[in-house]
């Protein structure tokens, strides 16, 4: 993926361009179709609203369509060399079972050995668990089972713990302060999510990348999402298996060198990340000041700053994680992320940074304050009928005819169809192109494959508006000063009932409820159009609830579900045997010893 300067340029000039061409296509239709009676506040207003929500829109569109036109290749590099680097498996955990935890490690140092053993190599790989738990029972047995880990993996001096007193930093202070400790034993550090799980192969493999690259300061590969069993889960584990590899192609085209970090199933130079990396806390108070949360950005930016490759290698396989199995668990996660992105308002004009670091920061906030403006062109639309003098059809005095202004509705069409276009026409060309080459195999064959494409498209669709609500809260909060800490995942089940579904989404309702109400009374030419908006938010506790439980039926297969990856089996295993061993009686009184 080494790219020349100018080609990586006109590749990006022209994202920007098709982008902004589509924009200002939004902007002008829109601006005929309010012209058709007089142009007055609303439709300017709309039309700059429009503008701004196509720009967002037509930028993830253009991205997959240069993922669908370029296909994922390996840099130059031995996929057989030795390996002469040490590396270090990184798992921080904060609150986690740590039977999952530790197995997931467990079965990543026996697929690593597998791999070492079938292609006649060796590596030096250590693992590291970074506790950052609060809670003591939970401490007492991470230690416990870090005893067994040790002992069931002949791990002594590979696997190593250490929980820290005091978690300032969260993340990335946790695995800051062992750079700064013992980072100078290891040339390169994987560093994981407790959720995440990976192939021995792959991790040999991104080894030999970095040892191929001096400057590969990073790199980043594209985890999948595996185990999902809700509606909502099963939804996304399909979506980022299907459509997420074609988006990550378009994005590491358009990244280049100066590619992304999310802050997990990657691999770092230890001494490119302990040069540059070190992030101190941002002057003033949460949620602006502080701690950089969304640190990944930064520190992708701050390693780019320092002349250091970063970069995604699509190709990779192997990379696996978890998600969450409900709305209000995404919610939850994505409120997180949302200080963090609006947090980079103070990063985004540090000195030295790269100009397409500053862009990727720009879109990281866009991507937040957007629902904002599809609610206010929604409001500007109520607002545009309820407060806006009907037509003058008799503008002559004395003058018997009355005047008709041009109909623009087919400018309304075609606007409406763009903007579904720019949202729908992506995901099925990348359903269309799995048949021509043979990707829908994995997922259940071509049909399937379309049939779980437009069931995808659906309930995302129908979660969209209760989302929007969500993310706009989240802004507001933000902006409002209210700081969101940093909660606990929810890795068990996620299965919610009607009664939390409402306790959760009761101001969705009311919302909604009054929405549907004053569009009735003072636009109701609106209602229709509408709809689709108003009656999920309405219907939020039930669309929770429902989309939580696990489902069946065929769609949203995924290869990983028709054929488990080893590691995954690996997983599985020691999981089960574990799990019989800590329910006897022996174990139980060993541990309480």
């Amino acid at each position: 993926m080494n790219y020349g300067r100018a080609a990586l340029w006109g590749l990006r000039s022209l994202a920007i361009l098709l982008s902004l061409a589509a924009g200002c296509g939004a902007f002008v239709l829109f601006l005929q179709f309010g012209s058709a009676d007089g142009l007055d506040i609303f439709d300017a207003l709309r039309a700059l609203l429009i503008l701004i929500s196509t720009l967002w829109l037509a930028w993830g569109a253009v991205q997959a369509l240069i993922g669908l036109t370029s296909r994922a290749s390996p840099p130059p590099y031995d996929d057989r060399a030795p390996i002469a680097g040490r590396a270090v498996v990184l798992m921080p955990v904060y609150n986690e079972d740590p039977i999952y935890t530790f197995t997931r490690l467990a079965a990543m140092d026996q697929s690593l050995k597998d791999a070492m053993a079938a292609q006649g190599c060796t590596a030096n790989i250590h693992f590291a668990i970074l506790s950052d738990t609060r809670n003591a029972q939970t401490a007492e047995r991470e230690e416990f089972l870090f005893g067994k880990l040790v002992a069931d993996r002949q791990g002594l001096g590979r696997f190593f713990y250490r929980r820290r007193e005091d978690n300032t930093g969260k993340k990335a202070g946790n695995i800051e302060d062992f750079i700064s400790r013992s980072g100078s034993a290891y040339d390169f550090a994987l560093i994981l999510d407790a959720d995440s799980l990976m192939e021995g192969e792959t991790i040999l493999q991104m080894m030999r990348r970095m040892e191929a690259d001096p400057r590969l300061g990073l790199l980043q590969t594209l985890p999948k999402v595996i185990r999902a069993r809700s509606h909502f889960g099963r939804a996304m584990q399909f979506s980022a298996a299907f459509f997420s590899p074609v988006f990550a192609r378009g994005l590491a085209m358009m990244q280049g060198r100066t590619g992304p970090f999310w802050g997990h199933n990657a691999m770092v130079r230890v001494r490119a990340f302990a040069e540059c990396c070190g992030l101190p806390a941002l002057r003033g108070k949460p949620p602006f000041g502080g701690h950089v949360m969304s640190h990944d950005y930064v520190e992708a930016a701050l390693l780019a700053r320092g002349g250091w490759t970063v970069r995604l290698d699509d190709d990779l396989e192997g990379s696996f994680e978890e998600g969450p199995e409900n709305i209000m668990d995404h919610a939850k996660r994505d409120r997180r992320w949302c200080q963090g992105n609006l947090q980079h308002i103070r990063v985004i004009g540090a000195p030295g940074l790269r100009g397409w670091s500053r862009f990727v920061f720009a879109q990281g906030i866009t991507a937040y304050i957007a629902p904002l403006f599809w609610l206010a062109f929604i409001l500007a639309s109520v607002g545009a009928m309820a407060f806006v003098a009907p037509p003058d059809y008799f503008p002559e005095p004395n003058w018997p005819f009355p005047y008709f202004p041009p109909s623009e509705a087919s400018k309304a069409i075609s606007l409406a169809i763009g903007i579904f276009g720019l949202l729908f026409v992506p995901k099925l060309l990348i359903a269309l192109r799995s048949g021509m080459d043979g990707t829908a195999r994995g997922f259940g064959g071509m049909i399937r494959a379309l049939g779980s494409t437009i069931a995808e498209l659906l309930i995302s669709s129908i979660n969209a508006p209760i989302l929007l609500l969500f993310s706009t809260r989240s802004v507001l909060q933000v902006l409002f000063g209210a700081d969101g800490g940093w909660p606990t995942n929810n890795r068990g089940d996620g299965t919610m009932n009607l009664k939390e579904g409402l306790i959760a989404s009761w101001w969705i309702v009311v919302i909604g409820t009054v929405g549907l109400a004053a569009t009735w009374l003072y636009a109701p030419g609106l209602l229709l159009w509408l709809s689709p908006v108003g009656v999920p938010m309405v219907l939020a506790p039930f669309i929770i609830s429902v989309t939580s439980r696990t489902a069946t039926g065929m769609l949203f297969t995924t290869p990983t579900e028709r054929a488990p990856a080893p590691v995954m089996v690996l997983h599985d295993r020691i999981l089960n045997i574990w799990s019989e061993d800590l329910s006897s009686p022996a174990a139980e009184e060993k541990h309480h010893a």
